[in-house]
Formats: C-alpha cells, sequence, structure tokens
C-alpha cells in the first residue's frame, strides 16, 4: 500500500521536508523515535500533526488530549488559513532564527511557535462563538509556554518570536504579517479603558526584547522598536524608535527589518 504521506507530500513541499528530517533526526538519535513517530511521522499532514502537537502539549486533568485532538481537528478541517500560517511562521523561524537549522525544530522543540498555533485554535473558537473554550486555550498556553495571547487578538502569517519568554499581546491588539518579536515584548493597553485599546502592528515591522507598546497606537510598516523601549505614539513607517519614552532615532535601515533581525543603529558615513 502506498504511504499515505507520500501524495500530500507532493502538494506541499513543507510538510515534506519536515517528514525527511524526521526520518533523518531518528537515523541520528534513535531514542527521539518514540517522540518523533507520534508527533510527526504518523500523521498524513501537517494539519494532523499540529492538532496532535497542540492536544498533547495544552491537555490536562480537567480536559483530555483526546478531546482537544477532536477540536483541533475541526478547526483545521473548517478553517484552511489555521494551516497556512503555520506554515508561514515555521518559513520565517528558520529564514530569521540562526539557531533553526530544520522546519522539524519549532514543531517538536521551540515553545514559541507551539504557543502561537495554540493561539490560533483559540482565536477560531472565539470567532465561532466558543468563549469559554478560548479562554480555557488562552489559560493553557500562559501556563505552559508563558505566553498570554488574547484570543480576541489578530496576527497575521510569518510571524518570528525568539526565545518566546514572558509574551503578552491584549485583547484589541493586531499584528500584521511577517513581524518579528523576541523575548519579553507586551503589547498592552495603558489603563483600564474598554474598547480599542491595544497596539496596532504593521507588516514587516521587528520588536526588540523587553519593549512595551501601549495603548490604541499604530507602530507602521517596516519598522524597529529597539529593545527595552516604552513605546506609547505612533510610529511612521520604515523608521526606528528606542527609549523610554521611545523617539525617532533613525531611519529602519532596510526595507524588511523583521526578516533582516538587524537590530543596530547604523550611524550614516
Amino acid at each position: 500500500m502506498a504511504n499515505p504521506r507520500a501524495k500530500l507530500s507532493e502538494v506541499d513541499p513543507v510538510w515534506s521536508q519536515i517528514c525527511k528530517e524526521a526520518e533523518a533526526a531518528i537515523a541520528d538519535e534513535p531514542l527521539m523515535g518514540g517522540l518523533v513517530h507520534t508527533s510527526v511521522l504518523h500523521h498524513g499532514s501537517l494539519e494532523c500533526a499540529l492538532a496532535y502537537r497542540i492536544s498533547m502539549k495544552l491537555a490536562s486533568p480537567e480536559m483530555s488530549d483526546q478531546m482537544l485532538r477532536e477540536i483541533a481537528d475541526e478547526a483545521y478541517a473548517d478553517d484552511h488559513t489555521l494551516a497556512e500560517a503555520a506554515r508561514a511562521d515555521l518559513v520565517a523561524i528558520l529564514e530569521r532564527d540562526p539557531a533553526c537549522h530544520r522546519y522539524l525544530q519549532p514543531l517538536l522543540f521551540f515553545k514559541g511557535f507551539q504557543a502561537v498555533q495554540a493561539y490560533r485554535l483559540g482565536h477560531w473558537l472565539w470567532q465561532k462563538g466558543r468563549r469559554d473554550l478560548a479562554y480555557y486555550v488562552q489559560m493553557r498556553v500562559s501556563e505552559i509556554f508563558g505566553i498570554d495571547i488574547h484570543p480576541a487578538a489578530v496576527i497575521g502569517k510569518g510571524l518570528m518570536i525568539d526565545h518566546a519568554h514572558s509574551i503578552v499581546i491584549g485583547e484589541t491588539a493586531v499584528v500584521g504579517d511577517n513581524v518579528s518579536m523576541l523575548h519579553s515584548v507586551t503589547l498592552g493597553g495603558t489603563g483600564k479603558e474598554e474598547e480599542d485599546r491595544h497596539p496596532k502592528i504593521e507588516d514587516g515591522v521587528l520588536i526588540g526584547a523587553g519593549a512595551k507598546v501601549l495603548g490604541n497606537i499604530t507602530i507602521g510598516h517596516c519598522s524597529r522598536i529597539a529593545a527595552g523601549s516604552v513605546v506609547l505614539m505612533d510610529v511612521p513607517p520604515c523608521k526606528t524608535v528606542a527609549g523610554v519614552p521611545a523617539r525617532i532615532v533613525g531611519e529602519a535601515g532596510c526595507d524588511q527589518p523583521s526578516i533582516s533581525m538587524d537590530q543596530l543603529l547604523h550611524d550614516k558615513a
């Protein structure tokens, strides 16, 4: 009988590559065979592997992995953009993170990738009006990964969160495509105001470690926020801001800061 992964791999090069990497990983370290088989090689598609991985990570005595797996399978069957975003996230991590050498790594080991995919499941639940389940997913993501993303937040494709510790993204935050952020970033409010109160991060933005972006402000496309900055006002496109409070200190320095990951301020000759 033909391998069930073969046909899917022909039209899904990311999944095909993950399967090749999985087989190589077992050859290199046989003790990883159980984890790699159950997480990757037992599945026929990336969607199935993601549903399994998310359910195993988020399961608790309060909700079984089987129940979560059924929810995740339903989500991936209902909304193909969930898996499209996951593939874009994998490509982004491999492209931008020098510590990532294979697609397999984020799927198995990187909590930033895993937490974002779990958030995407929670966001799907939120959009379906299944708010309590969405809150459960948010709670477990926070407990397991140390990342707190409200399920109502809107996050685009190609997100890379490096190190992914102590990330906070509020309810009305919007994050565009191809954004990169490092650990301890907060996209938060400025007080107890209600309604639309969180930042809007446009495409291609790079947010340095420990940066706090607060309030219903817009961070223009392809801009950079320096590590440790506190941003309280709009940032124009293609600029670099730094400081507490942050101010414009120069141009972004390149067309795609989130891809180059260059966090230095270069003096012009």
